[in-house]
């Protein structure tokens, strides 16, 4: 089914769901999900609508326009409107670490994400049998301190080659610049385990053993210049006992990591997120 999908946020005021509403039955249109949220400290109402495009009069160029016109002006509305169709273009950038992308590329070969996967870029050869063995071409694209821009270059040329829509860190080990950063904003998913700033270096779980936490955890977000400080999209933790060694802390860590990723890529891929001064509004 071929579906419009409208994102909106502006001053919190009377009258708006039914105009939104109204809007889309003047023109036919046969609503499938409606969801909205008011932050009452800000005074700032979000609303995400979808709706079937098949019987909608309105031609899908002239919507946003219209919409403007009838609607938006009025109400003081930034509003985003997506369509579910073509399938958004989704690259992974990896380093060695392989349970996040064995994950989405499972998930993908399943049919439980929505997208299509051009590429695979890594700082490493490690993972390459893996991508290939999905069919999907693999980058690699060495970085080192002397050669990051050169590469980062590299990799921009990659992504608009490809058309790439938005950029998925699947455990990807290198910081991104904010030159690059800049060309996917709001589109470029991160996650990382939860014991951040807590446990920082390169060897979080064993820090965190060393103390004997008792709750890990990871963390999806989007990608800022601020290190790991973006706008968290989805979060979940997992309790450990005493009795849990060090290498079975890294894999309750990893599977916590790639369930909390491919929620977050689905909620983007389903135009569910809205990001609005270093938060997110979901709506699930």
């Amino acid at each position: 089914m071929k579906k419009a999908i409208l994102i909106i946020q502006c001053p919190d005021q009377k009258g708006i769901v039914a105009e939104v509403s109204q809007f889309l039955y003047a023109y036919q249109g046969n609503i499938l999900e409606v969801d909205q949220h008011v932050d009452e400290e800000m005074g700032m109402f979000f609303m995400r609508a979808a709706w079937e495009l098949d019987s909608f009069s309105l031609h899908k160029e002239e919507i946003a326009e219209r919409f403007q016109a009838e609607v938006g002006k009025r109400f003081q509305m930034e509003f985003k409107l997506h369509f579910n169709f073509p399938k958004p273009r989704m690259a992974i950038f990896v380093s060695k670490l392989s349970h996040c992308l064995f994950d989405i590329l499972g998930r993908h070969h399943a049919g439980q994400l929505e997208v299509d996967i051009p590429l695979v870029v890594s700082n490493h050869e490690s993972l390459r049998d893996i991508v290939e063995a999905f069919r999907i071409p693999f980058h690699h694209i060495p970085v080192t301190p002397e050669t990051k821009a050169a590469a980062e270059a590299n990799q921009l040329e990659l992504m608009k080659a490809h058309e790439v829509d938005f950029v998925v860190l699947g455990r990807y080990m290198q910081i991104l610049s904010p030159e690059f950063i800049a060309h996917f904003p709001h589109r470029i998913i991160n996650i990382h385990h939860s014991f951040l700033p807590a446990f920082v270096g390169a060897k979080p779980y064993h820090a965190a053993f060393e103390r004997g936490v008792k709750i890990i955890g990871a963390t999806a977000h989007y990608v800022t210049e601020e290190l790991d400080a973006g706008p968290i999209i989805e979060q979940e933790v997992a309790r450990v006992r005493h009795h849990n060694t060090i290498s079975e802390l890294v894999q309750i860590g990893q599977d916590v990591e790639k369930v909390v990723l491919s929620k977050a890529i689905k909620y983007h891929l389903d135009r569910k997120v809205l990001a609005f001064k270093n938060k997110t509004v979901i709506f699930y």
